[in-house]
């Protein structure tokens, strides 16, 4: 009789635990993905969301040491972020350097591999603009991000095109875009701004669509599009780009090209920077990607 007793009281605990469980969701706003089981949790590719006052920020970190590279890539023709993605069998990939729409050809240096790809110089539409002609010397010395090997050792930096790297390494990769954010902004500097007649050739200052490259000081890759919100005016300014790439742990950053050029794919999902005066999210095929791989 007390065996019976005992399993009774069995049955109604569980009934009871049964009807009284709830099942419930928590908003996730971080993932992060692992490509090979030797991993550890500090080597996994990290993504986040972050809404900000004007903008939403999308944003990929590449541990320092880990299995993936950071590498450029150039189209003949203009393709979107997702198409880069996919012919590359990215993991990760963002819209990089300038181009011009009308004509195809590049405005920012691309080398990949030791061998330069794609040259400034060789776009007429550039050269020959003669509104640009007191510029050029600041336009073609642009920042790049840089993909180095130091002996056997395959490091990044942000410099200007014709800053020299350390005397034992050498340049594999590069794309050109800027200003540079981080450690200053170099707007002037490198022919985005003229404070004298006005000339502000991206809106610095202006709520836009952006997306930038990081380095933290350990040598991980942060890449970030900031993403405008249905309600308009929105977006981020450069200032503020800056400010946000200081907070993720940058201590160098490089503004890519922005507007409805800026587009980020991670794991499957493209996410678009521009939003129409309907409130879509517009795609612009661009010229060049960053793209993350694996080694």
């Amino acid at each position: 009789m007390k065996k019976i007793w005992q399993y009774s009281l069995l049955v109604v605990t569980l009934g009871t635990l049964l009807f009284t469980w709830r099942p419930f969701s928590v908003p996730v706003t971080s993932t992060t993905i692992a490509q090979k089981d030797t991993e550890t949790p500090s080597q996994k590719i990290q993504y986040e969301t972050r809404v900000l006052p004007d903008s939403i920020a999308h944003i990929v970190k590449i541990p320092a040491n880990s299995a993936y590279l950071v590498t450029p890539a150039v189209s003949d023709k203009l393709i979107t972020i997702e198409e880069f993605a996919k012919k590359h069998k990215a993991i990760a990939a963002i819209n990089a350097g300038y181009f011009d729409p009308i004509n195809q050809k590049t405005t920012s240096h691309i080398t990949i591999q030791g061998n330069k790809v794609a040259d400034p110089k060789l776009n007429e539409r550039l050269i020959n603009n003669p509104d640009l002609q007191s510029y050029l010397p600041k336009i073609l010395n642009r920042s790049e991000f840089r993909k180095i090997l130091c002996g056997s050792k395959i490091q990044y930096e942000i410099s200007l095109h014709e800053d020299k790297t350390a005397p034992n390494c050498k340049i594999i990769d590069a794309i050109g875009a800027g200003s540079q954010l981080l450690p200053e902004l170099t707007l002037a500097q490198e022919g985005f701004v003229d404070n004298t007649t006005g000339r502000d050739a991206i809106g610095s200052t202006q709520l836009n669509a952006r997306s930038a490259v990081g380095i933290t000081d350990d040598g991980s890759i942060i890449l970030v599009m900031v993403a405008q919100k249905p309600e308009t005016p929105s977006g981020i300014s450069l200032p503020k780009l800056a400010e946000l790439m200081k907070n993720l742990g940058a201590n160098s950053a490089m503004n890519l090209d922005g507007g409805s050029s800026s587009s980020l794919y991670y794991n499957g999902k493209t996410y678009n920077g521009k939003i129409n005066k309907q409130g879509n999210s517009t795609i612009r095929p661009v010229k060049s990607a960053l793209l993350v791989q694996i080694k």
